[in-house]
C-alpha cells in the first residue's frame, strides 16, 4: 500500500477521471436513484488493511490519558462503494476498510466499548456506520441526510440496534475551513460521488488518500480542542452519568444533570415577573416597555438613551455604547456582574421549572465558587459548564429543560437591574459601554470614585448580585462588540473580528489583526508590521462556498474545491474569486456548450488574488503577494476605530 505516501498530484496524474468527475452538480435535476439496483452483488474486498503507526507521531495518546481508547474515523460513500479510514492513536493502528461489512463488523465488535471520534459524525458518520452494520444501503442513508435533509434518527428505527460511543469534535466551522486555518492542505478529491459504476483502483486510492487526510486533520483539531473532550468526560464522571452520554451535547448533558423532565407548553412564555428589588425612576420607560403586551414579540426591541448613550433593550440582552468610535485613558473600570444569570436564577427562583430538584443547582453553584476560590481551575470546569449552560437550554424547544418564561425572566430582569445601576451612577460616571452582564465606565473626577463604589455596594446588597472591578489603562472601541483595552495588570482584552486574538482554528487574515493591535497597543505603524512579515500563512484569507451556492469561479474557470486559501496578487491579470449561485445561461466554445453562473465576490477578498490550497506552513512570502492590499485593509479598519493614518488615503 505504498500509494498512501504518494503525493496527491502524482495520484491525479495516474487517474483517468470520467468527464463529469468533480462536477458536483452536472445536472440541474437530480436523477432518481433506484437504491435496490446499486447494492453490490458481492462485497469484493478492495481494501482491508491494518497499518502500524509511528509511535513518535502519536506519543500524546496513550491508555493512561485515554483509558477508554479513541478511534478517529471518517466515511466516504459512493453509489457502488463505501470506504472508512480509522486511526486509533492510542493503539497506534490505522485501519482502512472498503466494501467489506464483515471486516467493519469485526472491528466494531473489538472496539465498540471504546470512544469513536469524528468531525460532524453525530449527524453523518454514525448513521453510515450503523447502516453498514445492519445491512442497510449506506448510499440511501447518505442521500437521506445530505440531499433530503433528514436527521439520522428519522431514517430508520433499526439504528437503535447498533450503539457505540461517538464523540463529535465539531466546532462552528467545517473541517476544511479548520484545515485551512491551520495552514494545511485543503484540496479535495476530484472523484465524483455519483459515479454510476464502481470506483477503479486509481480512484479508490485517491479517495483513501483524501479520507485519511481528513481523519488526520480531525486528530489535529482534537489536539487543539481536547478540552472539549476532557470537559465532557469530567461532566460524566463528576455527576455519575452513563458512558453513552459522551455523545450528547453539553446542553443535553446539562439537562440530564439537572434531572429535567419535559413539560407540555405551559402557555405563559411572556408572563413576566419583575423582581421587587428594582428602584428605577428616571428610566421607567424600559420597564413599561417590557410590561406592554404589544411588545411581547422576539423581533421587537426598544431604543432609548441612557447616560447620554444610545441603548438597545430586547428579548436577547442589553447593548449600549456611543455612536462614534471611542478612545479613552485613565480611571476606567470594567464592572462585571459575577455569574450574573446563574445568580439571578438562584436568588429569584428563575431556574427552569422542569428541574426535579432546584436545590441541586444551588449545590453546583456553591461547589464551583469554593473550587474557584481554591484556585482549582480544572476541577471547577464541569460545574461552570452546567451553570452557564442552563439559561440557553431554557430556550431550546428540543431540550427537556425548555421553559421560555424563566429564560425571559432572567434576561429581562438582568437588563433592568443593570439599568437600575446605571441610573444611580449617572451623575458620577461617563459610560463607555453597557452589555448583557456588565459595564465599562470612566470616573474622570477622582473625588467621585468613593461615591461610585458606595452606589455599587448598595446595588449589590439590594439585588443580591456581586460585582467585580478591574481597572483599565486605555481602551479603543469601535462599538459594543469590537474593542481592545489593556488592564492595569498588563493583560489585553480583545473582542471583535478586527482585533480578536487568533489561533490555529480561527486564523483569517492574521497579519491584519496583528497590524491593528500592534498600532493600538504599541504605536507600530501597520505598514511596518506587514512589510516585516515574511510568513505566507499570516496573509491567508479562507473562504468557503456554502450550500447556498453551486461553485467557486476564478480566472475564467469554475472550481472543483469548495474551500479556498486566497492571497492578494500583484498580477493585475488575476481576477477576484467569486461564488456562483445559479446558471444564467450557456456559452459555446470549440463546439462544446457549458453553463454560465451568476457570481458574487467573497467578502474581504482582493480584486486581484491567487489561490494556494496546498500546505502553506513554513512557506515564505512570494513576490506575487501584494502586501499593499493588506496595509490598506488594516488602515481602513483603523478608520472604523476613528483613527485615520493618512488623510490622503482612499479610506
Amino acid at each position: 500500500m505504498s500509494f498512501l505516501n504518494d503525493e496527491i498530484d502524482e495520484i491525479k496524474e495516474k487517474v483517468k477521471l470520467p468527464e463529469n468527475a468533480g462536477k458536483f452538480f452536472p445536472n440541474e435535476k437530480q436523477e432518481k436513484i433506484d437504491y435496490e439496483d446499486i447494492i453490490p452483488e458481492d462485497e469484493k474486498i478492495q481494501i482491508n488493511k491494518k497499518f502500524q503507526l509511528d509511535p513518535e507521531k502519536y506519543q500524546d495518546f496513550n491508555f493512561e490519558l485515554y483509558p477508554d481508547g479513541l478511534n478517529f474515523y471518517d466515511f466516504e460513500v459512493f453509489r457502488h462503494d463505501w470506504l472508512v479510514v480509522i486511526i486509533n492513536p492510542v493503539e497506534k493502528r490505522k485501519t482502512i476498510i472498503a466494501n467489506d461489512s464483515a471486516a467493519l463488523s469485526r472491528y466494531y465488535s473489538a472496539h465498540k466499548e471504546q470512544i469513536w471520534v469524528g468531525y460532524n459524525s453525530r449527524n453523518y458518520d454514525v448513521f453510515i456506520m450503523k447502516s453498514i452494520l445492519l445491512g442497510l444501503n449506506p448510499k440511501k442513508t447518505n442521500d437521506d441526510i445530505i440531499l433530503r435533509g433528514l436527521k439520522g434518527w428519522q431514517i430508520s428505527r433499526e439504528f437503535k440496534k447498533k450503539q457505540f460511543y461517538d464523540f463529535d469534535i465539531y466546532t462552528k466551522n467545517g473541517l476544511k475551513t479548520l484545515e485551512g486555518f491551520m495552514g494545511n492542505d485543503i484540496r479535495e478529491t476530484e472523484v465524483d460521488f455519483n459515479l454510476p459504476r464502481k470506483l477503479n483502483p486509481a480512484e479508490m486510492r485517491m479517495t483513501v488518500k483524501y479520507c485519511q487526510h481528513d481523519v488526520e486533520q480531525t486528530i489535529e483539531v482534537f489536539r487543539r480542542k481536547k478540552e472539549l473532550y476532557e470537559s465532557q468526560v469530567q461532566l460524566i464522571e463528576t455527576f455519575d452519568l452513563p458512558k453513552y452520554m459522551i455523545g450528547l451535547t453539553q446542553a443535553q448533558l446539562t439537562a440530564n444533570i439537572l434531572d429535567c423532565k419535559s413539560v407540555e407548553d405551559r402557555g405563559d412564555e411572556f408572563d413576566l415577573k419583575l423582581v421587587d428589588t428594582l428602584r428605577i425612576k428616571k428610566y421607567i420607560k424600559a420597564k413599561e416597555w417590557f410590561e406592554n403586551p404589544c411588545n411581547m414579540d422576539y423581533k421587537k426591541s426598544l431604543s432609548m438613551e441612557v447616560c447620554g448613550v444610545p441603548h438597545q433593550f430586547g428579548w436577547g440582552g442589553l447593548h449600549g455604547c456611543p455612536e462614534e468610535p471611542l478612545h479613552a485613558k485613565g480611571k476606567i473600570f470594567h464592572v462585571d456582574v459575577t455569574s450574573y444569570y446563574p445568580s439571578i436564577m438562584i436568588k429569584y427562583d428563575f431556574l427552569t421549572r422542569n428541574c426535579k430538584d432546584k436545590k441541586n443547582y444551588k449545590k453546583i453553584y456553591d461547589i464551583r465558587v469554593a473550587l474557584k476560590k481554591a484556585g482549582k481551575k480544572k476541577e471547577q470546569a464541569p460545574y461552570k459548564i452546567v451553570l452557564n449552560g442552563t439559561y440557553g437550554i431554557c430556550k431550546d424547544k428540543f431540550s427537556s429543560a425548555y421553559d421560555p418564561r424563566q429564560a425571559n425572566n432572567v434576561c429581562v430582569n438582568g437588563q433592568l437591574m443593570l439599568l437600575d445601576l446605571l441610573e444611580h451612577l449617572e451623575n458620577y460616571i461617563t459610560l463607555i459601554q453597557s452589555n448583557t452582564d456588565g459595564l465599562i465606565v470612566q470616573v474622570k473626577d477622582e473625588s467621585k470614585i468613593e461615591k461610585f463604589r458606595e452606589i455599587c455596594k448598595e446595588w449589590e446588597d439590594r439585588t443580591g448580585m456581586g460585582l467585580g472591578f478591574d481597572e483599565i489603562d486605555e481602551i479603543f472601541q469601535k462599538d459594543v462588540n469590537n474593542y481592545c483595552f489593556r488592564f492595569t495588570s498588563g493583560k489585553l482584552e480583545r473582542k471583535g473580528a478586527y482585533v480578536m486574538e487568533l489561533d490555529d482554528l480561527n486564523n483569517d487574515l492574521p497579519i491584519v489583526n496583528k497590524a491593528i493591535v500592534d498600532y493600538l497597543t504599541k504605536n507600530v505603524m501597520p505598514e511596518e508590521t506587514i512589510k516585516n512579515c515574511n510568513n505566507m500563512k499570516d496573509f491567508q484569507k479562507i473562504v468557503k462556498v456554502s450550500s447556498n451556492y453551486r461553485c467557486g469561479y476564478h480566472n475564467g474557470q469554475y472550481l472543483n474545491d469548495k474551500t479556498f486559501r486566497v492571497f492578494a496578487s500583484r498580477n493585475q491579470d488575476d481576477t477576484s474569486i467569486m461564488k456562483c449561485k445559479y446558471p444564467i445561461g450557456t456559452k459555446i466554445e470549440n463546439g462544446e456548450s457549458s453553463r454560465i453562473y451568476k457570481g458574487e465576490k467573497f467578502a474581504d477578498t482582493p480584486e486581484h488574488c491567487f489561490i494556494y490550497n496546498a500546505d502553506v506552513n513554513g512557506l515564505s512570502v512570494t513576490e506575487k503577494l501584494d502586501k499593499r492590499w493588506y496595509i490598506d485593509l488594516a488602515e481602513k479598519r483603523l478608520c472604523d476605530f476613528g483613527i485615520n493614518l493618512n488623510d490622503d488615503s482612499l479610506f
